[in-house]
């Protein structure tokens, strides 16, 4: 799989400085955590999963979660597990399916080995489980759980643990639930793949909403909670995870909305490029602008509850070629000693040693979502990855 693997070679051509890299479920787990891009949240009920799974990878779905948690009622969880199953199995027989990696997100630990057990040969489709409301006391178990799955079945399985607990959330508990959470996932550290903000619950121990206008770093109380956590198990030296960004709720701009004035526009091409940019500005602004706040606080994917959601992302993900110009140009080996130069484009200061970090991660970001063309920028992206 690759991302924009679903468009045209040649319009990948005409995109990309450099293309994105292929990778599979295989690949290091440095390489996957930065891949995830937009995780596709599905409820385990669908009765259409299999199927559904095949269609969002062949829109440019790199990774979805087969929810048995919050998605669902209470009650149909048994049925939600079996519809997993059959479905898996399902898929485990096309040859052909070219599949996204799979996560499935579980209420109790017990559901882990129980899954592996009866998912049998289908186990091979998974990359891991989704641990909910994660702390040292309740992820645990779900740790230990998930090891022994993946001894009995063979298959190496990614941990996401979701940080959406009460603890995390109130600031007398903060600090030691945050201490917490590093001894667990630190524990298992080359099992644990990425760290997901669930920014819903946090709204919601104070019954709080953000409306689409507004980011998660608007709401304060969320914004101080996404701080820490990138804080205390974010860090780039050595120590810190993956953190995703948080889910964005609304999905009332669909792709039909904006699909036909980005490929039959009428105008001009100028004419049609303003068009473009005030249709993508005015339909999803909210979400253009969490994504860029995403990954100006360190946070690297997203979670999300709707295909729409999906391109939006990734397209936002792929490096500038200022940028890749920059992180080369800081990490040169004759650069090692540190000073400052000025950037190719001449419009800012690379301080070597205090962008080295920086510069480490954009080129692993280049590497997964690629380097655009000097002349390519995120409306070129998001009109190229409309499916037809």
């Amino acid at each position: 799989m690759r991302h924009f693997g679903h468009i045209a070679p040649e319009v990948r051509k005409r995109l990309f400085h450099r293309e994105p890299c292929t990778f599979t479920a295989e690949s290091p787990a440095r390489l996957l955590s930065a891949a995830l891009g937009a995780t596709l949240y599905s409820p385990a009920t669908r009765p259409s999963l299999a199927d559904d799974v095949l269609k969002q990878a062949s829109r440019g779905v790199v990774s979805m979660v087969l929810c048995l948690e919050d998605s669902i009622d209470d009650a149909d969880v048994p049925a939600g597990e079996e519809n997993l199953v059959r479905h898996l199995t399902d898929l485990a027989e096309r040859p052909e399916a070219d599949l996204p990696l799979l996560f499935v997100r579980v209420r109790t630990p017990g559901q882990i080995p129980d899954l592996v057990r009866r998912l049998g040969p289908a186990v091979r489709l998974l990359s891991g489980f989704v641990l909910p409301k994660f702390t040292e006391e309740r992820g645990t178990p779900f740790l230990e759980a998930l090891s022994r799955a993946e001894t009995a079945s063979g298959r190496r399985l990614f941990a996401m643990p979701v940080l959406e607990s009460p603890e995390l959330l109130y600031r007398e508990t903060r600090v030691q639930t945050l201490e917490g959470i590093f001894r667990a996932v630190d524990q298992y550290r080359d099992r644990v793949l990425a760290l997901r903000l669930g920014v819903t619950d946090f709204c919601s121990s104070y019954g709080l909403r953000r409306a689409p206008d507004m980011t998660a770093y608007d709401v304060q109380i969320v914004a101080s909670v996404i701080a820490d956590v990138v804080n205390m198990l974010g860090r780039a030296d050595g120590t810190g995870f993956t953190v995703t960004g948080p889910v964005w709720e609304y999905f009332r701009i669909q792709e039909r909305m904006f699909k036909p004035q980005l490929r039959q526009s009428p105008f001009l091409e100028v004419q049609a490029v303003e068009l473009r940019q005030k249709l993508i500005e005015h339909a999803m602004d909210g979400l253009l602008r969490e994504i860029s706040l995403d990954h100006a606080n360190g946070l690297l994917g997203k979670t999300c509850i709707h295909p729409s959601h999906v391109l939006p992302v990734h397209a936002l993900s792929v490096v500038s070629h200022e940028e890749f110009s920059d992180a080369q140009d800081i990490l040169r080996p004759e650069r090692n000693g540190g000073g400052v130069l000025r950037s190719a484009y001449t419009n800012k200061m690379n301080e070597v040693k205090p962008h080295r970090a920086w510069a480490e991660r954009t080129l692993l970001r280049a590497e997964v979502f690629g380097v655009a063309n000097e002349d390519i920028g995120f409306v070129e992206l998001l009109a190229a990855g409309l499916p037809d």
